[in-house]
């Protein structure tokens, strides 16, 4: 029981299941299976909440969150596809950031030693909400991979989900307006959706650079004191004969 519980166990296992998991999404490409829509006469509120779980899984197991998007959009139009996306990220959120800090924080938290792993950290435990609402708006990395990184940091469970919540809504949006509209591409809904994604992957580019010149290290010619430099002592003894 004790080897079962020991961190990089715990670590190994999640690692197994993740690879299980991405698998399985190559396989079965749970966001095709999604969009081929819902049996007639199923109530409109169950086929939402279905689908948010359905996407919930899919994401923490690593399945393409825009693909999974332009099926809700396909699938539910507009509206209650943008309910469904936006539910169903901070449902596979909370997974990943649950199995994340469950399975592989212990393990990874010594690891936390450079000077940039160490910023984020801190950057994620003094401003949760703001910092998780940034990663959402100006994504630098992919949906499922930030929502693990999360879990080993010091962020607390409530502003990453209420930050999830509200920084996935515009490029979720997007993606739902594309799918919605994808049977009209010369469609002023899906040219301005399409648009805005283009737009918004600049900004992260912009933003993710900008960071990283932030948070670069300090030269070691920096990081050590200057050596003092001392003035030249002038002897009073008399020169000459």
């Amino acid at each position: 029981m004790s080897l079962l519980l020991a961190p990089w166990t715990r670590l190994s296992l999640l690692g197994v299941l993740l690879l299980a998991a991405g698998v399985c999404v190559v396989l079965y490409e749970p966001q095709r299976l999604l969009s081929q829509g819902w049996p007639a006469g199923f109530p409109v509120g169950a086929a939402v909440l279905l689908f948010a779980v359905a996407y919930g899984v899919a994401t923490a197991a690593l399945a393409p969150r825009p693909l999974l998007n332009l099926a809700a959009g396909a699938v539910f139009g507009i509206p209650f596809g943008l309910v469904a996306a936006v539910g169903g990220s901070v449902i596979g959120a909370g997974i990943s950031f649950g199995l994340g800090r469950l399975m592989g924080r212990d393990a990874l938290r010594p690891l936390l030693r450079g000077r940039w792993l160490r910023a984020a950290d801190d950057q994620l435990a003094r401003h949760g909400f703001r910092s998780v609402l940034a990663v959402r708006i100006f994504p630098g990395l992919p949906f499922a991979v930030a929502n693990y990184c999360a879990a080993v940091s010091r962020c607390g469970w409530l502003p990453f989900l209420l930050a999830t919540a509200v920084g996935v809504v515009p490029n979720t949006a997007a993606y739902v307006v594309a799918g919605a509209s994808a049977s009209s591409p010369d469609s002023p809904a899906f040219l301005a959706s399409f648009g805005f994604i283009a737009v918004s992957a600049a900004a992260a580019a912009v933003v993710g650079w900008r960071e990283r010149h932030r948070l670069a290290p300090v030269p070691a010619c920096e990081t050590h004191d200057p050596v003092p430099v001392h003035p030249p002592v002038v002897s009073a003894a008399p020169h000459g004969p």
